[in-house]
């Protein structure tokens, strides 16, 4: 009798729909706001922009035409668009790679014993927060074909035949371009890496040690490994980035000379802005986009990958 009256349970109530109806609301009362602020910021002009790239608007006047496809059709046949795209590519491959590796090296050194760590992280950072016209104004400066800096210097120790206008000529202007912004994003990546070197665990380090592995070794077999997370989002970050490059090139060179430094993104500004012509240069402006947007997936979906398993 005792063991069936143990063996009675109270039967689990189900919660009410009204309780079910409301638990199922309240989170979406939340998101609310914030999912409004959201595509009124970003979804709705995402698409404004799509709609006036198939226009021929000008900007300005408010009557325009339906013209399609004709404006993407145009950039394959733009000249100026074709040297844009190159030189963004060359900019992606140039400003993701050495920053990447000069930062790897840096975060690496300043993980180990050496004096000053906080002056010299802080050194190493401070160019990635500086105003881009404000480094723009330091390093035109700098290269000044008259009095600039490097070209002094290039007196002072005899090298007189290499000084030269560095941003007033084609076969210069892009790479001198590139160099004030490898040292704007030199910073970035060391900052990630040291974070992720420091949560790396030194008994890997002492077990290899002692297994009689080198320190190239432990660096390809323990180091690279544990930073791969870092890895992901140094790429991603630096590729979305790269694309979307215009102020400093706008600031130092205007896309000069000629289309030599010309980039997507300066030449969709003055497309709209200089040139009135609103519906190309949108045209160009969701490209940029688009592009943006599919080289962000691999990293999208490896984040979900490892966060699902």
């Amino acid at each position: 009798m005792a063991s069936t009256a143990g063996a009675v349970t109270t039967p689990r109530t189900r919660p009410s729909r009204q309780k079910r109806r409301h638990g199922g609301l309240t989170p979406w009362l939340f998101a609310i706001p914030a999912l409004a602020v959201y595509i009124w910021f970003l979804v709705y002009p995402a698409f404004n922009s799509l709609y006036f790239s198939l226009t021929d608007w000008d900007g300005l006047s408010p009557g325009y035409n339906i013209v399609g496809l004709d404006n993407y059709k145009a950039m394959l046949n733009d000249d100026v668009v074709l040297k844009a795209a190159i030189n963004n590519l060359i900019w992606t491959v140039v400003t993701i790679v050495v920053p990447v590796v000069v930062g790897l090296a840096l975060a690496i050194t300043l993980n180990g014993k050496v004096r000053g760590k906080p002056i010299l992280r802080m050194l190493f950072y401070t160019p990635g927060v500086l105003p881009l016209v404000a480094v723009a104004s330091i390093w035109g400066w700098l290269y000044n074909p008259d009095y600039g800096a490097v070209n002094e210097f290039l007196r002072l120790i005899g090298l007189d035949s290499l000084a030269q206008p560095w941003l007033g000529q084609n076969s210069t202007a892009l790479a001198a371009v590139m160099v004030p912004a490898i040292w704007l994003r030199t910073g970035f990546p060391m900052l990630l890496y040291l974070a992720a070197l420091q949560g790396i665990s030194q008994d890997q380090y002492e077990a290899a040690t002692m297994d009689g592995a080198t320190k190239s070794q432990q660096f390809w077999h323990i180091t690279m490994p544990n930073l791969k997370p870092a890895h992901y989002i140094v790429l991603a970050l630096s590729l979305i980035d790269s694309f979307k490059v215009f102020d400093l090139i706008y600031a130092t060179t205007y896309g000069g000379p000629g289309s030599a430094t010309q980039v997507m993104g300066t030449w969709m500004y003055f497309n709209v802005f200089q040139y009135y012509q609103a519906g190309y240069g949108t045209a160009i402006a969701v490209v940029i986009t688009v592009v943006a947007i599919a080289v962000s997936i691999p990293y999208v979906r490896s984040q979900t990958k490892e966060h699902d398993s």
